[in-house]
């Protein structure tokens, strides 16, 4: 979106709205796993986006336009053969706005970026072969391991012995998940 011409600023969900709230009020909770299994958030203020990474919520991307160049009533300029200043620029053309064809340029400029990365991740000579990958993506990440519990350790890793020994033959309950000491 920032590479068209017009558009002078980019943001995700809140975006610049975010630095001026706390951080309280603009993460976004993650609510659990939706019946489906797919993670969910009680808000979208990242629009989307965690770590640069989609999350699974809808993209919400904002581009801010600048006004257009040319006037009906122009501002004084230069005249750039002799350099010499000029009462007004020459007038052209008087666009009303710009903003409808700015949308669906940026639209569209959102969807090849998302497609080249879907081209990088499933590859393929035709859309046939595209659509095929995908499936086969989809479907393995579908049976995605079970989420983990705190510490990184799933919920039936212990044994259950009094040593406090996990079935992966670790002890210790370290929080941080590396699998260490106490």
């Amino acid at each position: 979106v920032m590479s068209i011409n017009i558009v002078k600023g980019v943001e995700f969900g809140l975006g610049f709205e975010q630095t001026r709230r706390f951080g309280s009020a603009v993460h976004d909770v993650i609510a659990g796993r939706d019946g489906g299994g797919r993670w969910v958030h009680r808000s979208n203020n990242a629009g989307g986006l965690t770590g640069g990474v989609t999350n699974g919520e809808p993209l919400v991307v904002r581009g801010a336009v600048k006004p257009i160049s040319t006037l009906a009533r122009p501002l004084p300029s230069a005249d750039l053969i002799t350099g010499e200043a000029v009462d007004k620029a020459h007038y052209e053309r008087s666009d009303i706005s710009v903003v409808p064809a700015a949308g669906v340029v940026a639209e569209a400029m959102v969807m090849l970026t998302l497609a080249a990365f879907v081209m990088e991740k499933t590859g393929g000579d035709t859309i046939e072969d595209v659509v095929a990958n995908l499936a086969t993506y989809k479907a393995r990440i579908a049976q995605a391991p079970e989420a983990p519990v705190a510490g990184g350790r799933r919920a039936n890793a212990r044994t259950g012995d009094d040593e406090g020994e996990t079935a992966h033959g670790l002890t210790g309950s370290d929080e941080a998940g590396s699998g260490g000491d106490d």
